[in-house]
């Protein structure tokens, strides 16, 4: 088995060639595939929502996008009977992205310009999408990774979720940053968690765990005939590169190293959990009116290991760069939606969207109606997309950059790590222009022979940062320090006061 693939594969594989999300090994598929003969309007059609979002996985973390290695058979399955946004865009990193979902804006506008330091918090004024539709009469419930704030007033339990399971920080295990402090030794197994208002000792690997959480919470609110919003948020396979043995040794077997085998391991482990969602689902009869969504929250990371000490390079779809980067792999991500009999499969979608898209989608399913006060939307409704993938859908400019600028110094890192993206252009860093639709793996510069894209692109970034700096309200926040951590605080209490029980799911 081989972990590279030529630069031929890469660009057919890769977005920007219509047609081209061509299935490899033994997945079959075909590309005539069934649309829904009649386009029936969505809006208002109240579906139950299942998004699974995972952490840190790219492009080419999957064997349906082209990963001879790696072996996701039940997310292969959906993606044949999905309808596919072949060219969907996140943010570089976790928490922006995070954000933009929560709120149908640029992160930054959120205050949201860094993963640590405060500078994670998604500002109090957001109207969230969970608020969105519980104005709708959804149920909500998350499960995993919020990365959005862990002071009370910042907590999902007060950012309009019904149920929460959740860790600290942005990963299992950060303790310094605000994880709960057991967790740096039992990373990943056996993790103390958040369950709504109590603090609790939960037993098993942590993907396990959040999905089968999300599953007994999903079969309730399936017996009680609630429509739900089910935000399965997983923090794999983000490091450290941890899973289950079983899940870890073929790739061990195969001469991998460690940091790979426990990657692409926490990467079959989230496909074996995802085929019990459908499986259950399925058996609930609940698919028929539900629509799941599987997606990533920015590019992949190890993208590079060693095979029979060698060192090699992990596939990656054929894009350049991976987490944190500016360029196509920081945030060209999958995003595969199903909902069986009502959207198309096999179909996919070539317009430019993005994760700023999804609270306006979602609440336009869900028949919800947004106050007048709330934050400005930066993104648009998908559903003539999903009625009609062939719909006009016009040009736009979206913007990332990775932030991450030391303290006070976000005007010096305007420039850097920033980027503009159109149907065609990407312009990276302010000077390098690429041509997405020709060139997806930005090898060639374009921008000596196109100066007019790149000076009206350098006008739109710079109209668009001056947008965002009055709403960057975590800015010069100080540096919390380990014990003085909102959860730490709330553990050592409860633990104190009463003690951290153990916990589990319903059974299914």
């Amino acid at each position: 088995m081989k972990s590279t693939e030529s630069p031929q594969r890469h660009r057919r594989l890769c977005h920007g060639i219509k047609s081209s999300f061509t299935l490899c090994a033994s997945v079959l598929v075909s590309f005539g595939a069934a649309s829904i003969a009649e386009a029936k309007p969505l809006a208002g059609t109240k579906p139950n929502i299942i998004m699974v979002i995972t952490d840190d996985q790219g492009m080419g973390d999957l064997s349906c996008m082209g990963n001879e290695v790696v072996r996701t058979p039940a997310i292969d399955r959906f993606y044949q009977k999905s309808t596919r946004f072949t060219d969907f865009q996140v943010s570089p990193t976790c928490a922006p992205t995070r954000a933009a979902i929560m709120s149908g804006r640029a992160p930054f506008k959120n205050g949201v310009t860094h993963t640590i330091f405060q500078r994670e918090r998604m500002a109090l004024s957001t109207f969230t999408l969970p608020q969105a539709l519980q104005s709708a009469g959804y149920q909500t419930g998350i499960f995993g990774k919020w990365h959005l704030g862990d002071e009370e007033a910042y907590l999902p339990g007060n950012r309009g979720f019904n149920e929460s399971l959740i860790h600290g920080a942005g990963g299992i295990g950060q303790v310094t940053l605000g994880d709960f402090p057991p967790n740096k030794q039992n990373v990943y197994f056996d993790n103390v968690l958040l369950y709504n208002d109590t603090i609790v000792k939960t037993q098993g690997y942590c993907t396990d765990v959040f999905f089968q959480s999300a599953l007994a919470w999903i079969k309730k609110q399936h017996q009680a005939e609630h429509p739900y919003f089910a935000y399965i948020a997983l923090n794999a396979p983000h490091a450290p590169l941890v899973a289950p043995k079983k899940y870890t040794q073929r790739f061990i077997d195969l001469g991998y190293d460690q940091g790979t085998a426990g990657r692409y391991g926490m990467i079959e482990n989230i496909d074996s959990n995802f085929a019990l969602l459908m499986k259950k689902l399925n058996a609930w009869q609940a698919l028929d009116n539900t629509l799941v969504v599987f997606m990533t929250d920015n590019g992949g990371t190890h993208l590079r290991g060693k095979l029979n000490g060698q060192r090699v390079v992990h596939h990656n779809a054929g894009l350049r760069g991976g987490k944190n980067s500016p360029y196509e792999g920081g945030t060209h991500v999958p995003a595969f939606w199903q909902w069986r009999g009502v959207l198309g499969e096999g179909v996919d979608i070539d317009g430019l969207t993005a994760h700023i898209d999804l609270y306006k989608t979602f609440s336009d399913l869900a028949g919800a109606k947004l106050p007048n006060d709330m934050q400005a939307i930066d993104g648009k409704t998908l559903l003539p997309l999903l009625e009609d993938p062939k719909a006009e859908w016009p040009d736009r400019e979206l913007f990332f950059h990775c932030g991450r600028w030391n303290t006070g110094q976000h005007e010096a890192a305007k420039y850097k790590k920033c980027a503009v993206r159109t149907q065609r252009w990407r312009l990276v860093n302010h000077k390098e222009l690429y041509d997405i639709a020709n060139d997806p793996g930005e090898t060639t510069d374009v921008s000596e022979a196109h100066p007019e894209v790149v000076q009206r692109l350098r006008k739109s970034f710079d109209a668009w940062w001056q947008s965002t700096l009055p709403l960057m309200v975590n800015e010069g926040l100080p540096k919390v320090p380990a014990k003085e951590q909102p959860l730490a605080i709330r553990y050592h209490k409860q633990l104190q006061e009463k003690g951290i029980p153990d916990w589990a799911p319903d059974a299914l």
